[in-house]
């Protein structure tokens, strides 16, 4: 177990600015450690079970890969993908599927899911949660997709939008979590923290999370 003083440290098993800036936003000093996982579906694996999955690989193979830090170290993983009536939508792999994808979900509802995962010494099983947010496209016309896709923001995204940036133009209504369609639901995983931390200092007071992972 850490010493009181010593500081919690907070370590993404991703990539991703978007995650780096939604943990920054709650106080947090995050350290970016992306590891290369095969993010292939297994046969007849829901979404859901998909990025539980997937978010639970990146964060243990994190801790596996950074054995020489501290123990008091604590990596998240995270994974996010569309769920368009059952069927996964990742990454778009070039314009083509990109524009499909947009036109797919044109006019219709779809959830966006994210499984997010914490492992550390202190952590067998790895606590973990799946979220889910509704999203309502309006309409998308060929030509709107073929130019949004010019813009370059489609390329590394789930589904080939971004709602924090000029994908936003295509949601009419969204029902849940914001964060957790950007990548990251901050409530949840601010709980999921919590928890972590009170399992580091069990006898200790309720911290906030500022408290514990500082710059």
């Amino acid at each position: 177990m850490p010493e009181p003083d010593q500081t919690l440290r907070l370590i993404l098993a991703s990539a991703s600015p978007r995650r780096s800036e939604l943990l920054e936003q709650l106080g947090l000093s995050v350290e970016a450690r992306p590891v290369n996982i095969d993010e292939t579906p297994l046969s007849g694996e829901t979404p859901e079970q998909l990025v539980m999955r997937l978010s639970r690989l990146k964060a243990c193979e994190c801790r596996r890969s950074l054995t020489r830090l501290p123990q008091s170290s604590i990596c998240l993983g995270a994974d996010t993908v569309i769920d368009l009536d059952g069927r996964t939508l990742g990454k778009p792999e070039n314009r083509a599927q990109a524009i499909e994808m947009l036109l797919e979900l044109a006019n219709r509802e779809h959830r966006v899911l994210t499984g997010v995962c914490l492992s550390s010494v202190h952590e067998e099983p790895c606590l973990s949660c799946v979220v889910s947010t509704t999203v309502q496209f309006g309409n998308i016309t060929p030509e709107q997709a073929a130019r949004y896709w010019a813009t370059g923001e489609p390329a590394d995204k789930a589904g080939s939008y971004a709602i924090q940036g000029r994908g936003a133009q295509f949601v009419a209504h969204l029902s849940g979590s914001y964060s957790n369609v950007v990548g990251l639901p901050l409530y949840e995983t601010a709980e999921l923290l919590r928890s972590a931390a009170r399992n580091f200092y069990p006898e200790g007071p309720e911290m906030a999370l500022t408290d514990i992972y500082v710059p």
